[in-house]
């Protein structure tokens, strides 16, 4: 059984940054494909970033590009987020997800559907 595990999350300053992990146990890591959703209070679950299995091809939404990096160490069994420049509309519930199946090409987000094993997620609160 897959067991996902975030950390990193806090609170900061508009401008300010953060790195969150995801660390994954109970199976072989580099089967799976990674990515981190988040939600905001009183919103639904949205994809904010994917990486392939090998790490070759990633994908953000458009609002974090160039702010965000999605990254893995398949020696470490872990995938992070690093944040930087975090903005108040950042503010949400990080949350890690994984699948065997799941296919991260580059160039489209991934419904929520499409990861099967998810952790228990990491409050990320940017005040203005």
């Amino acid at each position: 059984q897959v067991q996902l595990v975030e950390s990193g999350g806090g609170s900061v300053q508009a401008g300010g940054s953060l790195t969150l992990s995801c660390a994954l146990s109970g199976r072989t890591f580099t089967r799976y494909a990674m990515a981190w959703f988040r939600q905001a209070p009183g919103e639904e679950r949205e994809f904010v970033a994917a990486i392939s299995r090998n790490g070759m091809n990633t994908y953000l939404i458009q609002s974090v590009k160039g702010r965000f990096t999605i990254a893995r160490d398949n020696t470490k069994n872990t995938m992070s987020l690093q944040m930087n420049n975090l903005q108040p509309e950042d503010t949400a519930v990080y949350y890690c997800a994984a699948d065997v199946l799941a296919v991260v090409i580059g160039n489209r987000p991934l419904p929520s559907s499409d990861f099967r094993s998810w952790g228990r997620g990491t409050q990320v609160t940017v005040s203005s």
